[in-house]
């Protein structure tokens, strides 16, 4: 069974409560919230605070994905937020194994995120720490990017890992996922859909999330 986790910096900042709202009466599972600084990416989105606020308001669990350098730092102010999944950047941590064991110990499930032009055999050794695997499908920082292509073969290669290493983590995808190229996602071996313009601009978002489910459960 897949899971859709919306992602709020797609939402209308405005009605961003209404926007939720609507999106967990819909039937998503999660809540994606991207966290950037405007050093590890090139754009500066919102923090602890705003993911306490979300937190306050929905019952679905919290799905943090930072985009900043040093995360370490943040660690026990996202577990005092709320986080139900942290998820850090391998390349933004000097020491990943140890930042995901923190985030275990803070006592959240702790992810690990690759850019577009990191290889998964860097995951190898971490496999054991994760609970989540965040495979990004467009350069991060912003949103409305096409899926870039050759992530989606990097996606079936890190799928190919976690059976190989009988891992229970969650396989997720974040970029550009639409419609018309979940399923490609769900093939490689995607099991958590990061989807933000798709579901936020959706006037039907409960009807694409039940199509969608459908066509996973076919394949």
């Amino acid at each position: 069974m897949i899971k859709f986790s919306p992602s709020v910096l797609a939402s209308d900042y405005m009605r961003m409560g209404e926007d939720i709202a609507r999106l967990e009466r819909a039937g998503a599972d999660w809540l994606h919230l991207d966290i950037m600084d405007g050093l590890f990416v090139p754009n500066i989105s919102f923090g602890p605070a705003l993911v306490k606020a979300v937190g306050a308001h929905s019952a679905l669990p919290l799905d943090v994905h930072l985009m900043i350098v040093d995360p370490d730092r943040y660690v026990d102010a996202f577990a005092a937020a709320g986080a139900g999944y942290l998820t850090v950047h391998y390349e933004a941590c000097q020491n990943p194994a140890g930042t995901l064991q923190r985030i275990r110990a803070a006592g959240m499930k702790a992810g690990v995120s690759l850019k577009p032009g990191t290889g998964p055999d860097v995951l190898a050794p971490l496999l054991p720490l994760c609970d989540l695997v965040l495979v990004m499908t467009v350069e991060p920082g912003f949103g409305g990017q096409k899926l870039i292509p050759h992530t989606l073969d990097k996606t079936a290669r890190v799928r190919e890992m976690l059976d190989a290493a009988h891992s229970p983590a969650l396989l997720e995808v974040d970029g550009g996922i639409t419609a018309g190229n979940a399923m490609d996602a769900v093939r490689a071996g995607a099991r958590v859909l990061v989807m933000g313009t798709a579901l936020f601009g959706s006037d039907r978002p409960q009807e694409l999330m039940r199509q969608l489910r459908e066509e996973a459960t076919g394949l």
